[in-house]
């Protein structure tokens, strides 16, 4: 039998508020809201509707301005107002900045707690070497500036275009293998498959001779390790922990501010950086699956210092473990020594700027002749967009190979939607028909070529943690500038005519989605 209060509160068959029948309610509800009736002598659903109003007025205000931008405040005010409690999730859950927030104000400050000496020396090496390379760089002599008080600019390196993952896989086995001292990996996705088991068994095999093992995951991308190979790996003595553990691997919090940078450093000497992770998929000699273009690049030489100082932050940060300057982490000489001259260039949400970004604007804006641009998403924020414009304007030949196959329809319609500005201007657009373009590339010149993780869109701009490889070498970008002409023989050039006609259905969904590209 119900108790005397709940007869009082919940029970009857017509409950009344503010004089008027409501229905049946629960009495802890009817607990919550009669004192209002005494204060306010209004209708439940009219105080309700008042207080609903005015959670989604002040959400709609904190977003404007939490955001560093006004086309993402206005795509997420859009959102709330037009389903106020799926936005309010989805923002509460991904679109909050965190680039100033305290976790990533912490990771800052272990960055630049971490070697101070180290900096120093790349302070008085990168003055060293552009003195040196004055003629060779002087056409992109402000690109380099720019990057230098944070980016090592080396010289003396030499490095190796690795085209997919049936090159780079042997080249990575072969140098864990040869490991003497430490064996450094990062990466976005590593999974749990075959290529994953052929180098988890040789860092493995590498941690029982003795040799030092620390890898970083990250805990979205490769959450196949959750499993039992990630176990294996810490069971062998290989050093693993996850970038920003996820505790709900369901909630969409795991979207954004991951890490989604591939670095591997052997013995502080040789280097690994690009656009391909640890997966199966990546290998197409493995089957009939949908072929995957990648680029890698392997760097033997001082600019390996520079993946080594982004790993040891990151892996300071993750672990809580700090390790002390090591001289055998960062053997190699800093004094100035003939060959490639090498720029690494990270950014993320801890980062006052977003380096990459800019960097990429500033080498578009340099070019005098012929950019080439290769992304698997391309969503550009204005800076970039307006970059591209100016230079295809200028007169500059501008090519961008972007997928025609993709892995994600809202994201590619996204991408479609900015093609009339450029193709209005003269860009070239070229949409890859042979598989999936997953490559982070570009060639500026045919005097700088850049190979990275970061895509040309807004989360590696300012969500994820990215980094890129700037290789001031002519040789060098006129190799990547031959693969990326061949891989237009695979693509297809998008005619601005025919582009024009496209059906009326495509070009909605364009401009719808359009206005959430800020959040993709």
């Amino acid at each position: 039998m119900p108790t005397p209060l709940a007869q009082g509160l919940g029970q009857s068959s017509s409950p009344t508020f503010g004089g008027r029948p409501t229905g049946p309610m629960p009495s802890s509800l009817l607990l919550l809201f009669a004192p209002l009736e005494v204060l306010f002598p209004i209708e439940l659903s009219t105080l309700l509707a008042v207080a609903y109003a005015v959670l989604v007025a002040a959400l709609c205000l904190f977003i404007i301005v939490d955001s560093r931008t006004p086309s993402k405040a206005l795509a997420y005010v859009l959102l709330v107002v037009a389903l106020p409690l799926v936005g309010a999730i989805f923002y509460l859950s991904v679109g909050i900045n965190y680039r100033k927030r305290k976790i990533y104000r912490k990771k800052l400050d272990i960055d630049e707690r971490t070697y101070p000496e180290l900096l120093q020396r790349a302070i008085g090496y990168t003055q060293q070497v552009r003195a040196q390379q004055g003629a060779e760089l002087a056409h992109f002599a402000p690109l380099a500036q720019q990057l230098a008080g944070v980016c090592l600019l080396s010289q003396g390196n030499r490095t190796h275009l690795l085209c997919n993952g049936e090159s780079k896989f042997p080249e990575v086995l072969a140098a864990l293998e040869a490991a003497q001292h430490h064996i450094h990996l990062e990466y976005y996705i590593f999974n749990d498959d075959g290529i994953g088991r052929r180098i988890a068994e040789v860092l493995m095999r590498k941690a029982r001779e003795g040799v030092q093992v620390r890898f970083i995951y990250d805990d979205y991308g490769s959450a196949s390790l959750r499993r039992g190979l990630g176990k294996e790996l810490l069971a062998a003595g290989v050093e693993a922990f996850p970038f920003r553990k996820i505790l709900l691997l369901f909630l969409a919090n795991g979207m954004n501010y991951r890490n989604h940078r591939k670095i591997i450093v052997v013995d502080g000497r040789v280097g690994f950086v690009g656009g391909i992770n640890v997966s199966d998929k990546y290998i197409n000699a493995n089957g009939p699956g949908l072929y995957w273009r990648d680029e890698h690049l392997r760097i033997d030489g001082p600019a390996v210092l520079s993946l080594q100082h982004i790993f040891l932050t990151d892996w300071n940060f993750c672990s809580g473990l700090r390790i002390a300057f090591n001289e055998a982490h960062f053997p190699l000489s800093v004094d100035a020594m003939p060959g490639e001259v090498v720029q690494v260039v990270s950014s993320g949400p801890d980062s006052d700027h977003p380096d990459i970004l800019y960097a990429l604007v500033q080498a578009i804006l340099l070019s005098r002749s012929h950019i080439r641009l290769t992304t698997p998403y391309f969503i550009p924020d204005k800076s970039l967009l307006d970059a591209l414009c100016i230079a295809a304007r200028s007169g500059v030949t501008v090519d961008l190979l972007v997928p025609g196959i993709s892995d994600s329809w809202i994201v590619n319609t996204t991408s479609r939607s900015y093609y009339s500005e450029l193709l209005a201007v003269g860009v070239r657009i070229h949409a890859y028909r042979k598989g999936f373009v997953h490559a982070k590339t570009a060639v500026f010149d045919g005097r700088v070529a850049m190979v990275g993780t970061a895509n040309l869109d807004h989360r590696s701009f300012d969500l994820n943690f990215e980094v890129n490889a700037f290789v001031y070498h002519a040789a060098q970008a006129a190799e990547l500038a031959a693969e990326f002409d061949r891989d237009l023989q695979d693509a297809d050039l998008i005619d601005p005519e025919q582009w024009a006609k496209r059906p009326v259905a495509q070009r909605i969904a364009e401009r719808i989605l359009h206005l959430f590209g800020a959040l993709m």
